[in-house]
């Protein structure tokens, strides 16, 4: 039994892509293990922490408020809606034809966003004191 010509040649592709990503991943191991210069002496400057040339300070240890966390996933959830409205507007032309449902599900998405909005400036959660 043998496969079809389509979905071989389907394969195939896949196939040579997975060889030639594999050539030139070696390429570099190996030019890199060639042409590489090597460490001859270890110091302890070499193991330090290096930031931007500022010199560090204190313990790496050290305990971030719970409000910085908060703030990062306030930003995704705003951001997720940047997101949901970039295919709302790409198809916005040819749907508007059909009917006015296009924007009403796009003012429910707004005026739920908007609620959160308000919710969590109420709230106090974007207030930096």
């Amino acid at each position: 039994m043998s496969l079809p010509i389509e979905g071989s040649l389907n394969y195939l592709a896949i196939l040579i892509l997975m060889i030639i990503s594999l050539v030139v991943a070696s390429a570099v191991l190996i030019i890199n293990k060639i042409m590489g210069k090597k460490p001859t002496t270890n110091i302890k400057k070499k193991f330090d922490t290096y930031e931007c040339g500022v010199e560090y300070e204190g313990d790496a240890h050290q305990q971030f408020s719970v409000r910085y966390y908060l703030v990062g996933i306030i930003f995704l959830i705003f951001d997720v809606e940047v997101v949901f409205m970039y295919p709302w507007s790409i198809v916005y032309q040819s749907y508007i034809k059909t009917g006015p449902l296009i924007l009403l599900e796009m003012g429910v998405f707004f005026v739920l966003m908007l609620g959160g909005y308000f919710y969590l400036r109420l709230r106090g959660a974007l207030s930096w004191d």
